[in-house]
């Protein structure tokens, strides 16, 4: 009987739980000023909350048994969750906020990005001119990956200025400085004189800038910056992000699409110039995309609406669409369903699962592909996110990123 009674408590205190949202989510949520918030708690907890001179007012729904949110003033407060209102289980930190309103982006982009100092793509042996196989890089520590940012203090700009530098300094000991893992440190090497060109050598292959085709998630009228991609630039012989020293982004146009398979992702293909097109400097490339200042009379020149952003709790599974571009450079709207909301508590690019559903979309593309990533995706009249990945197995199905997660990369721009 005892063990019943235990049983039927704790199966009532799991369904409490489950009932109660708020125990799911993270310690920080986000009230925007002027509108209400609806939080699920009834007993067996409660909010220990005060009024007055807060920043949030707060009213418990007997009838609803839920807490109502409302923002008189941006900043913070904090509430705490209690057990039979005693027990203190989680405090809850309330940013009060205005809603953001931002331009949805969807055209192609052309990327150009220089990277700071030179990528190490390759290491390899130098025959000298004594017929002596060696790896001066590999005898240094250099290692695939390592960034060389400056060679006996010159910084290093480019790859045609590591071979100048080597070849003046011959076969004397260098000292390279480099950025390994996001640590600067310094290596010390020697070149040899390779019995192939006579030219002085340390048996890597470097890398200092690359190219491509993506989209553009969103325009921020507000501090003049943008997003896009979704996603950082790696590397495509190392994977390594690229650590950028400056960079464009530009108008493109869609040349050709090659569709998405089971096993073979598909490809956007385009063409871009350096010319009046340019829209912005790249200034930040991390794993949730690349960030960056617009032209400053970009917003004079262009007569843009802006829409408000979902934040990542108001996302819902259901109907959506994206804004994308697959001919010439214009921007259509394709049908999407999010399937899935993954519960992540920091940034995650895999934030939801969506599908494509618009059938034009599927017959000339296959799904989602390869250039197609920043395509911002837009729930009830909100920017919820962007296009991040495809499911290699099933092109018509990928993953999306909270646009609010790709807000906080731009915010000290």
């Amino acid at each position: 009987m005892i063990i019943i009674s235990l049983l039927l408590i704790i199966s009532s205190f799991l369904f409490a739980l489950q009932k109660n949202e708020i125990l799911f989510y993270p310690g920080k949520l986000n009230v925007v000023k002027g509108e209400d918030r609806n939080l699920n708690i009834s007993f067996p907890f409660s909010l220990d909350y005060k009024n007055g001179d807060s920043k949030v007012q707060t009213i418990y729904n007997e009838g609803s048994k839920s807490y109502n949110l409302n923002g008189l003033e941006t900043g913070e407060e904090q509430l705490k969750l209690k057990l039979l209102g005693v027990i203190p289980l989680k405090n809850v930190k309330l940013n009060v906020i205005e809603r953001p309103h931002l331009v949805p982006g969807g055209n192609a982009i052309g990327v150009r990005l220089n990277t700071r100092g030179v990528l190490v793509v390759a290491i390899t042996d130098v025959i000298d001119i004594n017929g002596q196989r060696s790896s001066p890089a590999k005898e240094a520590g250099l290692k695939v990956g390592d960034s060389i940012l400056a060679i006996n203090d010159e910084k290093i700009v480019n790859a045609e200025q590591v071979v100048k530098k080597l070849n003046e300094i011959k076969d004397e000991e260098v000292t390279l400085k480099i950025l390994r893992n996001k640590t600067e440190m310094e290596v010390k090497a020697r070149s040899v004189k390779c019995l192939q060109d006579n030219s002085y050598r340390l048996g890597i292959w470097v890398r200092d800038k690359t190219t491509g085709i993506g989209t553009l998630t969103y325009l921020n009228p507000a501090n003049m910056t943008f997003g896009a991609l979704g996603h950082g630039i790696a590397d495509i012989d190392t994977g390594e992000l690229l650590s950028v020293e400056d960079g464009l982004i530009m108008n493109a146009k869609v040349s050709d699409i090659t569709q998405g398979k089971k096993g073979e992702p598909g490809e956007i293909k385009g063409v871009f110039y350096k010319s009046d097109e340019v829209l912005g400097e790249i200034k930040i490339n991390d794993e949730f995309g690349i960030y960056g200042k617009l032209e400053e009379d970009y917003f004079t020149k262009n007569q843009l609406e802006t829409i408000p952003i979902a934040f990542k709790e108001e996302v819902k599974v259901g109907e959506a669409y994206i804004l994308t571009t697959i001919e010439d450079n214009k921007i259509e709207k394709f049908t999407i369903n999010i399937d899935k909301i993954e519960d992540h508590d920091r940034p995650n690019q895999k934030s939801m699962v969506i599908k494509i559903t618009d059938p034009r979309l599927i017959d000339k593309t296959g799904g989602i592909v390869q250039g197609m990533s920043g395509s911002p995706i837009i729930q009830d009249g909100k920017l919820v996110g962007s296009v991040t990945h495809v499911f290699i197995n099933d092109p018509t199905k990928g993953y999306g990123l909270f646009i609010e997660w790709m807000l906080e990369k731009s915010d000290g721009l």
